[in-house]
């Protein structure tokens, strides 16, 4: 083969066969066409084997390729299960912990409705509240994806954490103010609805002279019971010169309670009296005229009017 300056190849073809040597002249264009001829011939072989091979995979069912398919779509499936696993384990643990929450606030409003006075019965608290109400025509109704129910069980969840601390709050002040209604001194130190001297000044009955009064004088037998007007500490159970026997009980916020001219102490100084308690007989020990119950209300160490206190208790009667 010669190859020239023009661009045209000789090829000489020599045999045995044939008496003298011939020769062919290629020019570019021959060439080119050749050349194209055979990279049609390659693509076209090419094409036709990857046809041949995986455009009929399925049929000829090639152990290989029929392996990897099932191995992808298990595979598939296992993520998607692992994935669901997960999720229904998280939703279970929020599940959990709202039950938790809801256990806390309903035993926290049987307490409030115990402290307000309320049966916890009317709130049905142990029952889920009725709703109802028609779809709307005019939107569509959508489902909630994973990601926004997930965001409203967390919502719903610190929603219901705050309440919880709220009504604790509101506890807490319910239950002070009970303690302080408890430790006020509402409660007549003795049954009886007339007194023979009340609050204020009067004429003193040993001496002619006004004088104030620091108390309630109830008229009663010696030997009546004698209850405390509240809850509270005997500080003073002793005799004095001019009360007689005479009991004091510190109720707390400065307040103290004063029973005097009993017969008998039942108490001593350091007891925990409970509201209502019997405390002393009555008598007419000490600077007395006769049998009754001498009954003072001091705060900070200053009298009270005790019928300010006494009209709190008879009011609350007639409420109920």
């Amino acid at each position: 083969m010669e190859l020239s300056f023009g661009g045209i190849v000789h090829i000489i073809l020599v045999s045995n066969r044939l008496a003298t040597a011939k020769s062919i002249s290629l020019g570019t264009r021959h060439l080119l066409m050749g050349m194209a001829v055979l990279a049609a011939t390659i693509v076209f072989l090419s094409g036709s084997m990857f046809y041949l091979v995986f455009r009929h995979a399925a049929e000829i069912k090639l152990p290989l390729v029929q392996s990897l398919l099932l191995s992808g779509q298990e595979q598939q499936r296992k993520n998607a299960k692992e994935f669901m696993r997960e999720n229904l384990n998280a939703m279970a643990v929020r599940l959990g912990q709202m039950q938790a929450q809801l256990i806390r606030l309903d035993a926290l409003g049987e307490r409030l409705s115990a402290l307000a006075g309320i049966k916890p019965q009317e709130f049905r608290l142990s029952e889920p509240p009725g709703l109802g109400g028609a779809l709307p025509t005019s939107m569509p109704v959508e489902d909630l994806s994973m990601n926004e129910l997930t965001g409203q069980l967390d919502a719903l969840s610190k929603h219901m954490e705050n309440r919880y601390d709220y009504l604790g709050i509101l506890e807490s002040r319910l239950f002070d103010a009970r303690v302080k209604k408890k430790l006020m001194p509402t409660v007549k130190p003795v049954d009886v609805n007339w007194n023979a001297s009340s609050f204020g000044w009067r004429i003193d009955p040993f001496t002619g002279q006004r004088a104030m009064h620091e108390g309630i004088d109830f008229l009663v037998d010696s030997g009546t019971p004698i209850h405390a007007a509240a809850g509270g500490l005997v500080v003073v159970a002793e005799r004095h010169p001019q009360y007689g026997n005479m009991i004091d009980i510190d109720h707390g916020n400065d307040y103290i309670t004063r029973y005097a001219h009993a017969s008998k102490l039942l108490v001593k100084a350091g007891d925990l009296v409970q509201r209502g308690a019997v405390i002393a007989m009555s008598g007419t020990t000490g600077r007395s005229t006769g049998p009754h119950v001498h009954f003072e209300v001091r705060y900070k160490g200053v009298a009270q009017n005790p019928n300010r206190f006494l009209k709190v208790s008879a009011a609350s009667i007639k409420g109920n």
